[in-house]
């Protein structure tokens, strides 16, 4: 294996979709690995450490939201959760168990490539920027304060009245995105852009359900939030005071 190259772990018990992915991925010059069950999958990524997770929903033994939320609480890798068309609760479980998005089958290669390269990108700027730690800066200029909200880009940390709150890797990029530009409303294809690296392809969707998630874990009253505003057939926006 060229440890130059990243590698991918694709988890499906469809052989066909294993082999097609596998052709597409080493064509366009990664490593693949292969797992056909939810416990194979768990084993070889806590083992090898992939620099990405392809991962299907329905599997044997464990299935994909198991595996996912299994992989998450160990490894900080993007995952990309593969459903079949009816499975739209799963899709959006599948979020708010860490994964970083979903595509649907059928879906084309070229999407899926799309797809794949944007996550790694973005997981790159985000690992680099942790690695420099932005020790540059003079103190409190890698601090964001809004209002109640508090943005450590340092620590990677969100507090609300001084609580620090939990968020996921790709919750923390869209807040930090939102908040930079304070009362700036922000279309979902702009955040999808920006926070997920999609230019052409992407489900404006997967930009709702991360703020819904955001905003169950940042404000007193879901149905009235005051700090992650929606702009209604706009986008979204962090309130300035």
């Amino acid at each position: 294996m060229d440890d130059s190259k990243k590698t991918i772990l694709i988890v499906d018990d469809e052989k066909t979709t294993v082999e097609m992915l596998v052709y597409n991925l080493q064509r366009e010059g990664y490593n693949t690995l292969e797992a056909g069950d939810g416990e194979q999958a768990v084993a070889i990524a806590l083992n090898e450490k992939p620099d990405l997770v392809l991962l299907d929903i329905m599997l044997p033994k464990m299935d994909g939201l198991a595996v996912c939320k299994r992989i998450r609480q160990s490894l900080n890798i993007p995952i990309l959760m593969i459903s079949a068309k009816d499975e739209e609760i799963d899709k959006i479980l599948g979020l708010e168990l860490g994964a970083d998005d979903y595509i649907t089958k059928p879906f084309s290669v070229r999407e899926l490539m799309a797809r794949v390269k944007a996550n790694l990108r973005k997981a790159e700027i985000v690992a680099q920027s942790l690695e420099d730690g932005d020790s540059d800066k003079e103190e409190g200029e890698h601090v964001i304060t809004v209002g109640e909200l508090t943005i450590d880009l340092n620590k990677f940390e969100v507090k609300v009245r001084g609580e620090v709150i939990d968020l996921t890797l790709r919750e923390f990029e869209v807040i930090k995105y939102l908040a930079s530009q304070p009362g700036q409303v922000v279309t979902r294809e702009t955040l999808l852009e920006k926070v997920w690296g999609y230019e052409y392809y992407g489900d404006i969707r997967t930009v709702d359900v991360t703020v819904r998630r955001i905003r169950e874990k940042i404000e007193r009253d879901t149905s009235n939030p005051k700090i992650l505003i929606t702009k209604r057939g706009v986008g979204y926006y962090i309130a300035s005071k």
